[in-house]
């Protein structure tokens, strides 16, 4: 786990540094500068966009993690990088030329329940477009086993980009109109400097050859874009929905609770741009041995981090809710339903990796669309009658779902599993830690409760799990920046 420590620990450091910054912009900035109407306008543009971002990538992303160490020759793995570089634009331009020709009827359909997305259908598209490159410059340089710095440009430099943004309209530098433009330029500049960074690293030599496996590249990129689709319609797909069904305004109130919710993926964000590479490897060199020691570690050690992460939002959520507009506490619930779905990502460990660079995929990606089409008929049933905790309600039901079966999956084709009895030892902790915590708080300012309440969690759980040595790897961590003997 040395290459995966080290960087999936600068990765988290980035990471958090970017949740941090976004902290600040969802919870303040964007509540204070912009109008509840167009904060979701905010949150409806990026997730349509990212929505369409697997098809526009024509999954390219992935593709290059799966086969790129399967080339031996250079002149292979040129056409090979060639080729994921030419091959989004077979999709790109037709959806570019259908937007021009039916944009009425596209933003029209778009905007029944809200006017103001029609006016932003054009952002969307290039926000999209900004993603998908973004991403493949990033795989780029994820096989190169240099992720660092493109986790950086992932998690940072899009928030701080909105802050000044934000700031800028604050002090009417800019107007409405100039702000929802500069989005959209961020994300288009942050797509080239990741492609110049990528390409310092291994510059591409273009050469129109054909390759040995050009089929299975060409059925695994068609299938992944699939894939992708799942994972980010089961991530993005609610937001987008309920632009049809509520009150845009309650768009930024969900968006609120899904930010706090998701706090607790960093860890397993920051650890699967390494992981993706290290599965593929093990998977293209058949060594299951480490495929298993890599996916029970993983998985052990997010549990860890993620479990206290979880710990410190259940705990500190309702003294946060009062210290932000009191209409965002509507997403209360929504808050414990992600919070928990997103902590069983983390229990999953290198799953997804295994499963994307595996020959299985297929299989999952049937079972993702049945997943998609629950995940929606249940949006379209809890939403109208629930509004945003309906949301929250269907979207908890397919994450589980989704994640219990590829579990499953794995288990039934590697024979191998994620858990241990350790495992169990830190779901019992977190739910003692719970009980014993929640209902306990300071009489102070809710700022002060939370730092309080947050040290007191933190030392509590850090002790026990340094103490039984529930981790060596995490034990490690906690030796050499505590440095404890």
């Amino acid at each position: 786990m040395g290459v995966v420590a080290s960087q999936s620990f600068k990765n988290v450091v980035s990471t958090y540094l970017g949740f941090f910054i976004g902290a600040i912009n969802t919870l303040f900035l964007y509540t204070e500068f912009l109008s509840d109407d167009y904060y979701g306008m905010v949150g409806y543009m990026l997730s349509l966009a990212y929505v369409v971002m697997p098809l526009m990538a024509f999954g390219m992303h992935n593709t290059i993690v799966k086969f790129y160490s399967s080339f031996k020759t250079r002149v292979s793995l040129n056409s090979f990088l060639t080729l994921t570089l030419v091959l989004p634009f077979f999709i790109i331009i037709p959806i570019i030329l259908v937007t021009y020709m039916s944009h009425d009827v596209i933003s029209g359909f778009l905007s029944k329940k809200n006017d103001i997305i029609k006016g932003y259908l054009w952002h969307t598209l290039i926000i999209a477009i900004s993603l998908a490159y973004f991403e493949i410059f990033f795989a780029w340089a994820k096989v190169q086993m240099q992720t660092v710095f493109g986790n950086f440009m992932k998690e940072v430099f899009h928030r701080v980009g909105a802050m000044v943004l934000l700031l800028l309209l604050h002090f009417k530098v800019i107007d409405l109109d100039q702000f929802m433009i500069g989005l959209v330029v961020m994300y288009f500049i942050r797509m080239l400097v990741m492609k110049i960074y990528a390409f310092t690293i291994k510059l591409p030599v273009i050469i129109f050859k054909r390759i040995p496996n050009s089929k299975d590249i060409l059925k695994y990129s068609f299938l992944i874009i699939i894939a992708g689709s799942i994972a980010t319609i089961l991530l993005d797909v609610d937001k987008v929905m309920l632009g049809s069904y509520v009150k845009i305004k309650e768009i930024a109130y969900y968006q609120v609770a899904i930010f706090i919710a998701t706090v607790i993926a960093v860890p397993q964000r920051a650890m699967h741009q390494i992981l993706l590479p290290l599965s593929a490897k093990f998977l293209n060199e058949r060594d299951f041995d480490a495929l298993e020691d890599l996916y029970k570690r993983s998985s052990l050690n997010l549990f860890i981090i993620g479990g206290l992460i979880f710990l410190l939002i259940i705990l500190n959520i309702n003294q946060l809710y009062l210290v932000i507009p009191e209409e965002f506490s509507s997403g209360l619930i929504v808050v414990f339903l992600i919070s928990i779905s997103k902590l069983f990502d983390n229990l999953l460990g290198s799953n997804n990796a295994i499963l994307f660079n595996s020959d299985y995929y297929r299989m999952v990606l049937v079972l993702g669309v049945f997943l998609v089409v629950v995940m929606i008929l249940l949006n379209v049933i809890f939403i109208p009658v629930l509004g945003i905790n309906g949301a929250g309600i269907a979207t908890f039901i397919a994450v589980v779902l989704y994640n219990s079966i590829k579990l499953f999956f794995v288990y039934t084709k590697f024979k191998i599993f994620p858990f241990t009895a350790v495992t169990l030892k830190i779901a019992l902790l977190l739910l003692l830690t719970a009980l014993l915590l929640y209902f306990w708080e300071f009489p102070f300012h809710p700022i002060v409760n939370i730092a309080l309440k947050s040290i007191l969690t933190t030392a509590l759980y850090v002790y026990v799990v340094y103490r039984f040595n529930f981790s060596e790897d995490v034990s490690v961590l906690i030796r050499k920046y505590l440095r404890l003997k």
